[in-house]
């Protein structure tokens, strides 16, 4: 058995957003189709260690990653992707980190380019972390900026942040905040990228018309949204048993009665609906499954191994 390691620098050269953002799209239709099987993760240590895996039927490959979670360390992501077909020799092994980071950033490009106003071009991202410079340009690759508000508790790693992504958005207005409920106030869009136990700001902060994203919270005890903006939105989630098992904030909307599960559509039967309809306010949330780091590897896979 040959292994192919690839690193984060081959990664990030080799894999460009549009083409990982295009990857996760096919994955959820094909998850939509019962192409794959995906068991829940596991999760050790309250989430700090996560193990995932999916196996693609129609084309007999298989994605398992292990990784660990601390966010008071640098890198917080860290693990292993590891891609194997059957009948091949080869088998693919990448950093964890990267994929992760890149395929949260693309499935938040497939539902904003599915919930987004078409001329949505106002961002306003809170949580300046690892997963926040993919959150950003996976909605500029779908929905280009024009002004994007970067809010976080501490500034200076906002301010940071911005000075990251300046080459990449050369046209947009850039600027840090660090108050999330007057943020959100003229934003057309909002991604959530944090590890908050509790919501982030009050549903009425929000103007009537806006896509909001949530991908930080992914246990249980995690909450970014309140329970009226789920009640009074089209809400989309990334896969139901996922949900129902790791969702802090579905979780206790569905317990306080804001919300029941026939009012949520996973993104797969989103994307192949033909005569959806969706309100004013509109909210993705995902805890992340195994089908966006398969569709990631899969994309390596065809990129590196012979």
């Amino acid at each position: 058995m040959q292994t192919i390691n690839v690193g984060e620098r081959e990664i990030r050269e080799a894999v460009t957003m549009d083409e990982a953002i295009e990857s996760v799209r096919r994955g959820f239709v094909d998850l939509a189709g019962g192409e794959f099987e995906m068991p829940t993760r596991t999760a050790l240590r309250d989430g700090q260690f996560l193990v995932m895996s999916a196996h693609h039927r129609s084309t007999a490959s298989a994605m398992f990653k292990t990784l660990s979670l601390n966010f008071q360390r640098t890198p917080a992501i860290a693990g292993t992707v590891v891609w194997s077909e059957t009948g091949r020799t080869e088998q693919l092994v990448a950093d964890a980190g990267a994929v992760t980071t890149l395929r949260t950033g693309a499935v938040v490009g497939v539902a904003t380019d599915l919930l987004a106003p078409s001329d949505a071009g106002r961002l306003t991202l809170i949580g300046a972390g690892a997963q926040a410079p993919d959150q950003v340009r996976a909605v500029h690759a779908v929905r280009p900026l024009r002004r994007l508000t970067v809010v976080d508790a501490d500034t200076r790693r906002a301010q940071a942040l911005l000075e990251a992504l300046e080459p990449e958005l050369p046209d947009v207005e850039l600027s840090t905040a660090s108050d999330a409920e007057a943020a959100v106030g003229s934003a057309e869009i909002v991604c959530c990228a944090t590890n908050t136990t509790s919501p982030l700001f009050p549903a009425s902060a929000l103007p009537a018309r806006v896509h909001v994203n949530a991908i930080g919270a992914y246990r249980p005890t995690m909450r970014e949204l309140p329970d009226e903006l789920l009640a009074d939105s089209t809400v989309v989630i990334d896969e139901l048993a996922a949900i129902l098992e790791e969702s802090g904030e579905i979780l206790h909307a569905l317990e306080a009665g804001a919300l029941t599960k026939e009012a949520l559509t996973e993104l797969g039967t989103a994307l192949t609906a033909t005569d959806a309809a969706y309100g004013e306010r509109t909210v993705f949330k995902s805890v992340g499954v195994a089908v966006q780091d398969w569709a990631l590897a899969r994309l390596l896979a065809e990129k590196f191994l012979p």
